[in-house]
């Protein structure tokens, strides 16, 4: 091999000083020719590419695309105890009709603080600090079926869960 094949080409764009990349300086004046201005040069418009529609699949013609329905339950309570046990018996009744289940997930706890003063008059430094934790869970069930939508009305829960149904 020749030595003008081992020849590096030069990086005239940045410089290496100490491990760190950076842009080379300008001279003290300005650095450029025009008197420290830059020349504005005209910047070419970007093109996006634009992607071509799959083969024997068009949006205007042929089959509809199938729009996933979604059946969303966010379920609430105080006691996670209770809580898993009321999302088991909610995905037990979809599993039963073989409905496709996402689920459960668990969303952020909400914590609800209050400090109280101990005593009614005096000793206003005494003080107490009281919670109420809100555990969720979040189940979603992919095109459900008519019998999977009435079963799940008609579910029997324990006080103190309160659950929320939207369809998307």
């Amino acid at each position: 091999m020749t030595a003008e094949g081992k020849v590096k080409p030069a990086r005239t764009e940045t410089v290496r000083s100490g491990g760190k990349v950076q842009k080379p300086r300008a001279s003290a004046k300005g650095g450029s020719a025009s008197g420290g201005k830059k020349a504005a040069t005209p910047a070419a418009p970007s093109v996006a590419p634009t992607r071509a529609p799959a083969r024997g699949r068009s949006s205007s013609g042929g089959k509809k695309a199938e729009t996933a329905h979604r059946l969303r339950i966010k379920v609430r309570a105080y006691e996670h105890g209770v809580l898993d046990n009321s999302v088991k018996q909610i995905i037990d009744t979809a599993a039963r009709y073989n409905a496709h289940i996402i689920g459960p997930v668990p969303l952020p706890i909400d914590i609800k603080k209050y400090t109280v003063n101990r005593a009614a008059f005096i000793d206003k430094d005494s003080r107490e600090q009281f919670e109420m934790r809100i555990h969720k869970r979040m189940i979603d069930i992919l095109n459900p079926a008519p019998k999977v939508i009435e079963a799940l009305t008609n579910i029997d829960l324990p006080s103190g869960v309160s659950i929320d149904v939207k369809m998307m």
